[in-house]
């Protein structure tokens, strides 16, 4: 896994880009960049990703959290949208619970897929642990990804994992929170494509980040690093 994989112009947006109540247990593609890529950013948002590029290149063995302590509180925050059912969801619903979240959309033709399919297998694995954790997918795509869309979407893959969407208001802040940039790229005629930043962030029970895993791992190389990031029973 190559630095340039990972950190792609040092974009704090995100470390990879895809083209294209209460809740209990339960190839390759030519990237598009912009060059202004960093207008806009926060300071922190740039430390975050020198924190990345730091771990990178010092030589961590095996997956390693991509991020380091003192820049945890740049990532995440308190958010309000919708579930599959059409009812109002924030952080304060998985109050005690990890949650294991994923941005993407429904209509994205490869990443977003292999991604949730990959999430399964890997909370099934004994490494993982994976009943401690909730995945949990956002929509970047608003216009088309209604609550029963996004519900019928994650059903797919496991009746664990929670589907988000909302309205673009809704969702503006939550992206901005986890640094997660999307854009139309692509106008197939019947539709289009979104470019968006790809990772799995997993959170702890209060809501802050506990670590963020590269979405291009197995199943297994999640599985492990869930279990190592999460506390021992």
């Amino acid at each position: 896994m190559s630095l340039r994989q990972l950190v792609p112009d040092a974009d704090p947006g995100g470390v990879w880009y895809a083209s294209s109540m209460k809740y209990g247990p339960g190839g390759k593609k030519t990237q598009s960049r912009s060059a202004d890529a960093l207008a806009g950013h926060s300071r922190k948002a740039i430390f975050l990703i020198a924190g990345v590029a730091l771990v990178l290149l010092t030589g961590a063995t095996g997956l390693r959290t991509l991020l380091m302590s003192q820049h945890r509180s740049a990532v995440g925050g308190p958010y309000a949208l919708i579930d599959g059912h059409g009812h109002p969801v924030s952080q304060a619903d998985f109050r005690g619970r990890y949650t294991l979240i994923y941005f993407g959309y429904t209509h994205c033709i490869d990443v977003c897929p292999l991604t949730l399919a990959t999430v399964s297998a890997a909370l099934a694995e004994p490494e993982a642990r994976g009943q401690a954790v909730i995945p949990v997918f956002v929509s970047v795509d608003p216009a088309r990804d209604t609550p029963k869309v996004v519900q019928d979407y994650v059903a797919n893959f496991s009746p664990r994992i929670v589907g988000l969407t909302g309205t673009e208001a809704q969702l503006q802040p939550v992206m901005s929170a986890f640094h997660v940039t999307a854009r139309r790229h692509i106008d197939t005629g019947s539709g289009y494509l979104v470019d968006h930043s790809s990772l799995l962030y997993l959170m702890d029970g209060r809501n802050h980040l506990v670590g963020m895993i590269p979405v291009d791992s197995n199943a297994h190389q999640i599985a492990v690093e869930l279990g190592r990031m999460l506390p021992k029973s």
